[in-house]
């Protein structure tokens, strides 16, 4: 299908995708303040939000490539980069899992909460730069021009996160207690997952 080490792609998606970030944040919060359904809503919503951005960069890219061939080497680097960018921000990071509600503050129905993470995720320019950077490292050369691998990787990558961030809307309806209770329990992944976008980079430059 035009798709090379697979694998690799599938661990460090994951560790992209459990990395805290907006999305995490949102959905935890959604889970935890409004329960398991508005939490199962924002996961489906936050993944629909990445086949927008994995069609604009299959698109995107098809025609960039179609351009020059330097154009593939220069992603190529460009993408390590943006992954050292990552790690180190990971790194430094101390944002926390979730913030908690005012208190006496009204909780909000659950019916927008698909958009509500749609829109989240569409707009969220980490997400779309991963996508550009990363994917195209994964796609054989000869392919680079054919969309279709690049929309499997977005598929892939969309059906990992509905079953992580779902996992997370039942984890938190479980342990919200303790989660509030423990508000920087986010730090001790945000550094492990930078570690491993840093060393992926070098691999990926190699």
């Amino acid at each position: 299908m035009g798709i090379i080490n697979f694998t690799t792609f599938i661990v460090t998606a994951l560790l992209f995708i459990i990395t805290p970030g907006i999305d995490t944040v949102f959905v935890l919060n959604k889970s935890i303040n409004n329960g398991r359904k508005s939490g199962f809503q924002a996961s489906i919503g936050v993944n629909t939000g990445v086949l927008v951005h994995t069609a604009i960069g299959a698109l995107g890219i098809s025609v960039l490539i179609s351009k020059s061939v330097i154009a593939l080497i220069a992603l190529k680097y460009l993408g390590a980069l943006y992954l050292v960018y990552l790690g180190v921000m990971s790194i430094k990071s101390k944002s926390k899992l979730i913030t908690k509600t005012v208190e006496g503050e009204p909780i909000k129905v659950a019916k927008n909460d698909f958009w509500s993470g749609f829109i989240t995720n569409t707009l969220n320019p980490k997400v779309a730069l991963f996508i550009l950077a990363f994917f195209p490292q994964f796609i054989n050369p000869t392919q680079i021009e054919n969309p279709i691998p690049f929309f499997i990787l977005g598929l892939t990558f969309a059906i990992m996160g509905v079953f992580w961030y779902s996992g997370l809307t039942v984890f938190a309806s479980f342990f919200s207690d303790k989660i509030k209770n423990n508000p920087n329990s986010g730090i001790l992944l945000n550094r492990v997952s930078g570690i491993v976008f840093i060393l992926m980079a070098i691999l990926m430059a190699i």
